[in-house]
């Protein structure tokens, strides 16, 4: 366990893999932390140098009390690859980890090579912003435990829930600090890159369980970036890299490859 203080927090994060490989950095999805990437960190140290930290609010990295904002997220992270002297990586972020990397995306001449956005989306309509209102509230006055049924519901397709993978990312999400998930609730509400995706210059992988409710959102990301690439995963919902692990990083190595940086 390493801790670099940065953009005012104490970020908790790990290092696998080779010296001198090409950097990955990995952005986790909300009320999860790095063990959520536990299958892609196995398939690629042999080949890459990984970067995976616990995001804001989460996991063993400092939980002040919100709002955040994507911006303030995207921040930490550049912070972060500065202070462990990463010149350049390929970005890989999941749902909210996935609009942290468009926000990286559409800065200024960005550290990265690649981008891959997986189940995620590009805005929060009316309802859904409702939606994230009734979570907040339920978190404050409840806690996280009493999120994890309806959670676990949306990220899972039903025969998955009580595969014992399931049972670890429930555990992930009722130990998530409060603050933690408000925060980045809010920022999440406050997403918009609709209009903003066709700016993106870097090479795209827009991946998605086909049953994610965020399905579309991925799907849209994949057909308006320049060039990007979109892949629909069978049999999967929300946490497409752990439900199904083996097709996700699959389809990652052929992305990765396909990079300038990309090592096969």
């Amino acid at each position: 366990m390493m801790k670099a203080k940065v953009n005012g927090i104490e970020i908790n994060y790990e290092v696998h893999g080779k010296e001198g490989a090409p950097w990955l950095v990995l952005s986790h999805s909300l009320a999860c932390s790095t063990r959520m990437w536990d299958p892609q960190i196995a398939a690629f140290k042999d080949k890459y140098r990984i970067l995976a930290y616990d995001m804001r609010g989460h996991g063993q990295t400092s939980a002040p009390k919100g709002p955040y904002t994507l911006d303030m997220l995207a921040d930490d992270v550049l912070e972060l690859m500065k202070a462990l002297k990463v010149p350049r990586a390929t970005f890989i972020g999941l749902s909210i980890g996935g609009m942290i990397g468009q926000t990286l995306a559409l800065r200024a001449s960005p550290p990265f090579d690649g981008m891959v956005f997986a189940d995620t989306t590009h805005t929060q309509p009316p309802e859904a912003v409702k939606q994230w209102e009734d979570r907040i509230r339920i978190a404050e006055t409840q806690g996280m435990k009493a999120l994890v049924p309806s959670t676990l519901e949306r990220w899972f397709t039903e025969p998955f829930r009580n595969h014992p993978e399931a049972t670890k990312i429930a555990e992930l999400i009722a130990s998530t600090p409060v603050a933690g998930f408000v925060g980045c609730g809010q920022a999440i509400m406050k997403l918009n890159t609709t209009a903003r995706l066709k700016d993106i210059k870097l090479p795209v992988l827009a991946i998605t369980g086909e049953s994610d409710g965020a399905a579309a959102g991925t799907r849209h990301i994949g057909q308006t970036v320049p060039g990007a690439k979109f892949v629909s995963i069978p049999q999967a919902s929300h946490i497409a890299n752990v439900e199904q692990p083996e097709a996700f990083t699959r389809s990652l190595r052929e992305f990765l490859s396909s990079l300038p940086s990309g090592r096969a």
